[in-house]
Order: structure tokens, then sequence, then C-alpha cells
């Protein structure tokens, strides 16, 4: 009953800790501006299924992409597992769902040799990582943190599937010691091959082995659970709704702001009556700070896995100029958490003098080409152009900074109606005759 006990007040703690930090990133969430995503539901559905769950995106990397598979698989399925460790743990009964019989036996099975699967996969990526030293995981934005916080994940992963299969190892032996309440139940086709090294050991001991891994496998999962909100591990949940959510619109397409669309159509229609003035705050142009943007996109940077796609494709970035697409998003993260923070310890109704702009330099944000790569290549439809058009747009209209380039432009368009320099009657003079 100790134990049962013990393990039903880890239980509740777990949960609690881990509700209340998904009840503070989705307050977070919600600081952002409304957002109608509510249309086209089947091809949204469709767009989660493919992108989310199918992994559709993942394999145009064809090595990650497989192993993430192997990854994401073994956490879905292997979750049943966990699910039998705690209804032992609450209820003091041991391989409950035994009573499946050959079921059973195929599904003990199963995860093992998923949790092979990603314990190999695991091992594989931190090679990747740290020894191979992909580029695009020692990016400048890849400072000590991200790469701990990956490594640390994939440490605990391994652990966690040698912890499940040493488990199962020293209670196979035990089955066939008919100790204690060890009954025959399930398969065991990869921590067989682990019974040679513990056959010697003492059934006390093989018993001490067992309730060990048993306990360091479920506490693991445990600490996982409420670490992950802290990582970037979180599109773990996040990855489904954000790619929900997805810009359904073609590439390129861009926002318009109601109130900038109206003074324009005021201007070519001088007949038309302007509407009542509104008691309300005017609203800013672009995007200062993360209140200035939308919900989504701060689902957005919530969801970023840090993997560095978008970065390794973005000509701006592959041609030497400081923006990443990865770090446009680190950074919005950032911001958030500190907003976040600040709102925790001052009232819902605090906002600090700082903003997004402190983070993200005017620089980055003229360096991009808005291609659309980075967006085309995230594996989980997070869209850092949209923020990078909307911080521009507040430069452009509410600072008027802009490149000495654009600058020349844009009075070529207030003067002339183009972005020539020829005056709108001399437009047509090459095509006069000269001869």
């Amino acid at each position: 009953m100790f134990s049962q006990i013990i393990f039903i007040l880890l239980l509740i703690a777990s949960v609690f800790l881990f509700s209340k930090n998904v009840r503070r990133i989705s307050r977070n969430i919600k600081l952002g501006r409304d957002l109608d995503r509510s249309d086209k539901s089947a091809q949204r559905w469709k767009t989660m299924f493919m992108v989310a769950m199918g992994q559709s995106k993942m394999v145009a990397r064809p090595i990650a992409g497989i192993l993430h598979i192997f990854v994401y698989i073994g956490f879905v399925i292997i979750n049943i597992e966990v699910l039998e460790i705690i209804i032992d743990g609450i209820t003091g009964t041991h391989r409950v769902f035994s009573f499946l019989g050959p079921l059973y036996d195929f599904l003990i099975g199963s995860f093992e040799i998923l949790a092979l699967l990603v314990l190999v996969a695991c091992v594989i990526f931190l090679i990747r990582r740290n020894i191979l030293k992909l580029k695009r995981f020692w990016s400048k934005e890849m400072t000590s943190w991200p790469r701990t916080d990956a490594n640390l994940i994939l440490i605990t992963e391994i652990l966690l599937m040698s912890a499940f299969l040493t488990m199962d190892a020293a209670d196979q032996i035990l089955q066939s010691r008919d100790f204690s309440h060890f009954t025959q139940a399930g398969a065991f086709p990869v921590s067989s091959l682990m019974t040679g090294f513990l056959s010697s050991v003492s059934s006390e001991g093989l018993f001490m082995i067992e309730r060990l891994c048993w306990w360091f496998h479920i506490i693991g999962i445990l600490a996982f659970l409420n670490y992950v909100p802290y990582s970037k591990h979180f599109h773990i949940f996040l990855a489904f709704p954000n790619t929900y959510y997805s810009n359904l619109k073609e590439k390129g397409s861009f926002t318009n702001m109601a109130s900038v669309t109206r003074e324009v159509k005021l201007m070519l229609d001088p007949s038309a009556v302007p509407p009542a003035e509104s008691a309300a705050a005017p609203e800013r142009f672009g995007a200062k700070d993360v209140f200035d943007l939308n919900w989504k996109q701060l689902m957005d940077a919530y969801s970023c896995t840090e993997c560095g796609r978008c970065t390794s494709v973005c000509p701006a970035n592959q041609t030497g100029k400081v923006l990443s697409p990865r770090k446009i998003m680190m950074d919005t993260r950032d911001r958030l958490e500190e907003a976040g923070k600040a709102i925790d310890k001052n009232g819902a109704d605090f906002r600090d003098d700082k903003s997004l702009l402190s983070y993200i330099s005017e620089e980055e944000l003229w360096a991009c080409t808005s291609c659309n790569a980075c967006t085309e290549a995230c594996p989980v439809n997070i869209d850092p152009l949209s923020i990078i058009m909307d911080m521009r747009r507040y430069l452009v209209m509410e600072e008027s900074k802009v490149p000495a380039e654009l600058g020349g432009m844009f009075n070529k368009i207030e003067n002339n109606g183009a972005p020539w320099q020829f005056a709108q009657a001399d437009r047509f003079n090459w095509a006069k005759d000269n001869s």
C-alpha cells in the first residue's frame, strides 16, 4: 500500500503541474490578436492528418524523416504500455492487461521492437548532432541551451527505453522461475537477448532490478511530461492543432489591414462616404510586440521544433545574411515567455517597455526575400514569413524606417504611380518612333 500511495501522489502532482503549465502556455497564446481559422474544416482535418499524423513533410529528408517516424510511432504506441503501468501503480497489480492473452503477447512484443527502434534512432540523432555536427544544429542561434535541450531529451528517451527493456528482461526470468506474482505473460523478442546477462542474478536481485527499472521508467515519463512545456519538444502536443489551423491561402498571399484598405478605397473614390469616427483606440499598423501578433503566430512560436529546416533552405541565410527563420520563431517564443512572466508578476493588463524589436533586428527583417521557402520546409506548417511581414509593416507605417533603396522606391510610387523615376506622361516614350 505504501508504494501505491507514493505512486498516486506522484501521479497527481505530475498531472497538476503539467496542467498548470499548459494553462500558462494557453494564456500566453491567447495574448495574441483574434484570427478566424474556422473555415474549410474538411481541408484542415486532411492537412492535420497528412502533416502532423502522417509526417508527410518530415520524409522530405528521408534519413531524419524515417528515424523521426520510429520515435513518433514509439511515443504514441508505447503509451498503451504506460497506461498499464499507471493502472498497476494505482491498484498494486502486475501486468493488469495480461488477461488479453495472445493479443497481450503481440502488444508487448511490438512495444519491445518499437523501444529498440526508438533507442537506435535517438543514438543516431545524438551522433548527427554532436559528432557529425550537422550545420543546421550549430547555427549562431543554437546556443548552449537549445543544444542541451535537444540532447537531454534524446538521452532521456534512451534511458527510458533501456529501463523498459531491462525491466522486461528481469520480468521474463522471474516468470520462468515462478517467482511470486510473476505469471507467464507477454512476448519478449528484444529483452530476451539480455537474459543471458541477468540469468546468474538471484530472484531477489532480479526483483529489485525489475522494480527499480519500473519506478525509473514511470518517474522518468512523469518528469519528461513536466519538462516538455519548458522545452522545444512541446511540439509533441501542439503539432496537431498547429497544422489544423494552418494558413490555407495561396503561398505569397499577404493580408491587408482593413483600415488601410478602407483609406485606399476612399482615395480612389472621392464620392465615397467615410465611416463615422470610432471612439476606440486606433489600430496599430503591423506588429511591434507579441501582443500585436495573432494567436496563430504565437502558437507557431511554441510549436517550433528548432529543427532548422527553415533556415537551411532560406536563400538570405545561405548567402550570408543575418536572417534565420528559426531564430525569428525562437525569439518570438522567448519574448512571449518574458511578457507572460511579467503579466504573472504584475497583473493581466501589465505591459513592460520592451518589444519584439529588442530581440529581432531590422537587418534580419529586411534580409527576407519573402520567398516562403521557410514555410514550405517546416514539418509542422509554421509561418515565419507572416511575423516578418507584420514587423516590417510596423517599421514602415509606424516608424517610417525603411532601407534607403526602398525609401526611393516608395517616393517614386507616391510621385509617379510606379517604382520608376519617369513621370506618368513620359512612361510610353520608349515606344515612339524617333527615326
